[in-house]
């Protein structure tokens, strides 16, 4: 096989493209585990990094599990890959290109579906979303899920699901603070990652004028995507073609090294 250019070629870039996602996916993966086993460590790095000490970051152990997870999944994945082009494997080759096939398979699958059913999707969606903050928004922005509502509000100016109504049912928050909205849907001082309503009342008395109370966060982010559209579409796009170039290499080399083996 190696007098074979096209074959060279093929397996240098197999190599290349998984050895960056092996080491892409260790770090993830490597990260994950250590704020798991030792978030203290982490926290006090950021706040090196940030000069933000006195600050408390939320407990994001639920993250650092979908970080190992996610990690895991890239590493193992790659390791195939790269593996399977080093060694010139056509087990470890196969097994890649089909693992490629059946996500992609699965992505566009779940692309039909969301299109096909958007309606629902959009009902779960929001029932989903919703739930989090019923179950679990509270007064206190170190939770993990106060701590992403709050910035995500912040970020999209926007409150809650469909509008700050959400929060009456909080079973969290509405029994321990007589505000009608948090700070995160009033309109905030620069920069709002600091979570400051430009109008200390807000959160009391809040109005069209000085909060987002009636802009659901659904709608806000159905908005972005709306003006982002093309770059979404290209990632998607790009996502895709990647895997089929790399699923398309990974076969062309298993044909090569069957064909040098007879």
């Amino acid at each position: 096989m190696s007098s074979d250019c096209g074959s060279c070629l093929a397996k240098y870039v197999l190599c290349l493209f998984n050895f960056v996602l092996f080491l892409l996916g260790g770090v993830v993966l490597g990260v994950g585990a250590w704020y798991a086993a030792d978030s203290a460590s982490i926290v006090k790095l950021v706040h090196t990094i940030e000069n933000t000490q006195g600050q408390k970051l939320p407990d994001l152990t639920a993250s650092a599990y979908i970080l190992i997870a996610a990690g895991a999944f890239v590493f193992i994945i790659s390791f195939l890959g790269y593996c399977g082009a080093v060694r010139e494997s056509r087990c470890l080759l196969s097994t890649y290109g089909v693992l490629l096939v059946l996500i992609l398979i699965m992505e566009v699958a779940a692309g039909v579906i969301a299109a096909a059913y958007k309606d629902q999707a959009t009902t779960e969606t929001k029932g989903l979303l919703k739930a989090t903050i019923v179950k679990n928004y509270t007064i206190n922005d170190n939770d993990t899920v106060t701590f992403v509502w709050n910035h995500l509000m912040a970020q999209l100016r926007c409150c809650g699901v469909d509008g700050y109504r959400d929060f009456a049912e909080a079973e969290q928050w509405k029994g321990y603070t007589q505000k009608v909205v948090p700070e995160a849907c009033c309109m905030l001082q620069d920069p709002v990652s600091d979570i400051k309503p430009v109008s200390s009342s807000c959160v009391y008395n809040p109005s069209e004028a000085n909060s987002y109370m009636m802009k659901g966060c659904y709608q806000a982010l159905g908005d972005w995507l709306n003006q982002h559209i093309n770059v979404v579409i290209g990632v998607g796009v790009g996502l895709g073609l990647v895997q089929l170039f790399a699923i398309f290499l990974a076969f062309c080399l298993v044909k090569s090294i069957n064909g040098y083996f007879k």
